[in-house]
C-alpha cells in the first residue's frame, strides 16, 4: 500500500513524537508498505516562535499537492497539526480524500504554558482540525476519554513501541561502563525538552538525595542550569549513549503534565530503570499494577514521595514489563487504523486527476484567421 505520512515532526528534532514516526516508517517499510514521508526538512522553513530548534515549513500546500499527484496515496495520515498537517488536510477536503490523524501532544496545554493563550481557544483549533478525520489516534484510554469530554470522535488506541535490543540493562560482565561513576548515588534521570511545558523545573527543583542528571537540550537549559548549579545537565544524547543513561540511572523521573504517553517511560523500563511520575495522562494508564513504577497522588505534589518508592522497585521485573511493547505490533496496529480507498474508486480518482492535468497543461489551439 502507498501510505502518505504527513508531519511537522521529523528529523533532526529529538522528541518522542520523531522517534515513534521514524521507528513505524522504518518497520512499515519493512512490511512491504511503500511509505511517502512529507517532513519539514524538505521545505523552505522558519523557526518556531519562542523555539527556535523547531523547524516548519513555509509555502508547504502546492509543494505538498505535487507530492501528492506524483505519488497517488492509498491511504493518508496526518500526524501533527502544523503547516504541513494543514496543508495536507486542506488537499484531503478539497479532493474529498480520506485521511486519519493523531493526537501526539496536548497541544492546548502545550501552547497554554508558552504564551497567554486560554485553553478553550487551543482545544477550539484542534477539534477543527481533527473534526473531518476518519480516525483520531491517541495512545492511551485516558486521553481518548478526555478529548471525548472535549468533543472529540472517531477516536481509537494506538500504542507505542520499544526497541528492546537498544535499550536493555546495563551489563557489567560485558565490560558496560558505568555512565555516572563519581557521582553521589541514587541518580535520578530526566530525559527529554528541556522546556517550560515539559515541566522540568518540578523535577531538578527537588529535595532527593544523590545526584539529579538531566540529559536533553531546549530553551530553558541555560535559565534551569543557571538557578539549579546542583543538576547535571548533560544535553542531547542518541542511541546507545542515550541508553546507557537510562541503564546506568537509579530512577527516571518524568514530570511532565502535557505528553499523551511518554515514549521516554518504555525506555527507561527497557533499561530496567523504575519510573517515577506525576498521576497524568500517559504515566496513569501505562504504570499502575506494573510493578514498573510509582505515582505521585497527584499533578502538583509527592513526587519527591514516588521517586523514594520508585528506588526500590526490582529492576528485573520492571525490564519484563519493557519487553511486553514492539514496534512491530505498533505498526500493525497503525496500518490496521488506516483508512484506505476502496479499489475501484481508488484507480478511478487518480486517473481522473492526472487527465484534468494533462488538460490544464494542453497549449491552446491557435485562433483561426479572422475574415478579411
Amino acid at each position: 500500500m502507498r501510505i502518505v505520512l504527513a508531519t511537522d515532526a521529523w528529523e533532526p528534532q529529538v522528541n518522542g513524537v520523531v522517534r515513534t514516526l521514524t521507528r513505524v516508517v522504518a518497520e512499515l517499510r519493512e512490511m512491504g508498505e511503500e511509505v511517502e514521508v512529507i517532513s519539514p526538512d524538505q521545505f523552505a522553513t522558519f523557526p518556531l516562535p519562542s523555539y527556535p530548534e523547531i523547524k516548519l515549513a513555509r509555502g508547504a500546500y502546492e509543494k505538498v499537492q505535487a507530492r501528492f499527484k506524483a505519488f497517488e496515496p492509498e491511504a493518508i495520515h496526518i500526524a501533527t497539526e502544523g503547516p504541513i498537517g494543514l496543508a495536507t488536510r486542506r488537499i484531503c477536503l478539497e479532493w474529498r480524500l480520506p485521511f486519519t490523524t493523531s493526537y501526539h501532544t496536548r497541544f492546548p496545554e502545550y501552547v497554554s504554558a508558552r504564551l497567554p493563550l486560554p485553553l478553550a481557544a487551543g482545544y477550539a483549533y484542534m477539534k477543527w482540525f481533527h473534526r473531518p478525520s476518519g480516525r483520531l489516534m491517541v495512545a492511551t484510554p485516558t486521553m481518548r476519554e478526555e478529548l471525548e469530554r472535549h468533543g472529540f470522535h472517531n477516536i481509537s488506541l494506538w500504542t507505542k513501541g520499544l526497541d528492546t535490543q537498544m535499550f536493555h540493562p546495563r551489563r557489567p560482565d560485558a565490560n558496560e561502563p558505568d555512565i555516572f561513576e563519581g557521582l553521589q548515588r541514587p541518580v535520578w534521570l530526566n530525559v527529554g525538552r528541556v522546556a517550560v511545558e515539559k515541566n522540568v523545573e518540578a523535577f531538578v527543583s527537588l529535595d532527593l538525595p544523590g545526584t539529579k542528571v538531566v540529559v536533553g537540550d531546549g530553551p530553558q537549559r541555560a535559565d534551569l542550569e543557571a538557578k539549579y548549579p546542583g543538576v547535571k545537565f548533560v544535553g542531547a544524547k542518541f542511541d546507545e549513549e542515550l541508553a546507557a543513561h537510562y541503564a546506568c540511572a537509579d530512577v527516571f523521573v518524568f514530570p511532565s503534565l502535557t505528553d499523551t504517553f511518554g515514549l521516554v517511560i518504555l525506555e527507561a523500563w527497557g533499561a530496567g530503570t523504575p519510573v517515577a511520575a506525576f498521576s497524568a495522562p500517559g504515566p496513569v494508564d501505562i504504570i499502575p499494577g506494573t510493578g514498573a513504577g510509582v505515582l505521585a497522588p497527584g499533578q502538583t505534589e509527592g513526587l519527591a514521595e514516588a521517586c523514594m518508592e520508585a528506588l526500590k522497585l526490582d529492576r528485573g521485573a520492571v525490564r519484563r514489563v519493557a519487553e511486553g511493547y514492539s514496534w512491530r505490533a505498533c505498526a500493525e496496529e497503525f496500518l490496521r487504523l488506516l483508512q484506505p480507498y476502496p479499489e475501484p474508486e481508488k484507480r478511478r480518482f487518480w486517473r481522473r486527476l492526472r487527465r484534468l492535468a494533462r488538460i490544464r497543461r494542453r497549449p491552446l489551439a491557435p485562433s483561426p484567421p479572422s475574415a478579411a
